[in-house]
């Protein structure tokens, strides 16, 4: 199934159909404005207004299932982060990315790219593989969303392209974002 065939909980309250991005490239996150790489949003920000104009959209699915890292309401989510970090792209209602109410777009998400692990070649990713290992078990078994800040790619014709997870820095994408808007 598309990407683009799913309903999902705009701002206002609304279900909407991801079909009014049909043939734009995606980056979809998922997104907690209290969490410590929530400091990605300046790079999401800063890749949104450098290739919007060429067809990117972002899209932040706001999410509390990670040491509740996004408390309040989705009108207090968006407010804040727009005040805060001065997004402008899209901003849903808060979802579920894992467990037994996970959102259809991330269940399938998650089937197209499972998880591969983090970059051991990293110091972040070392620590980051280690702490959901020790702390939070039975979010690492599986090919689940990890942590907030998870980020699929998503080409123009719907399919994912990519998975990136919490320690991937949004601007390490900036090569294959640019690679799919050139994609007729």
């Amino acid at each position: 199934m598309s990407i683009f065939s799913y309903q999902v909980p705009f701002m206002d309250g609304h279900a909407g159909d991801l079909s009014v991005y049909e043939g734009k490239v995606l980056l979809i996150v998922n997104t907690a404005s209290k969490c410590s790489y929530s400091r990605q949003f300046t790079e999401l920000q800063h890749l949104y207004e450098q290739y919007r104009d060429q067809g990117l959209e972002i899209l932040a699915f706001p999410c509390d299932q990670f040491n509740h890292k996004e408390p309040g309401s989705s009108d207090e989510i968006a407010q804040y982060c727009r005040n805060h970090f001065h997004i402008s792209f899209p901003i849903f209602e808060k979802i579920e990315v894992t467990g037994q109410s996970i959102h259809p777009v991330f269940r399938d998400l998650v089937e197209a790219a499972p998880f591969e692990g983090y970059d051991m070649g990293s110091e972040e990713g070392r620590w980051m593989d280690q702490f959901v290992k020790e702390k939070h078990p039975d979010l690492y078994r599986g090919d689940g969303i990890k942590w907030n800040f998870t980020k699929f790619l998503i080409d123009r014709t719907g399919e994912v392209s990519g998975r990136y997870e919490t320690t991937v820095a949004p601007i390490e994408m900036e090569s294959a974002i640019r690679n799919l808007l050139i994609q007729a």
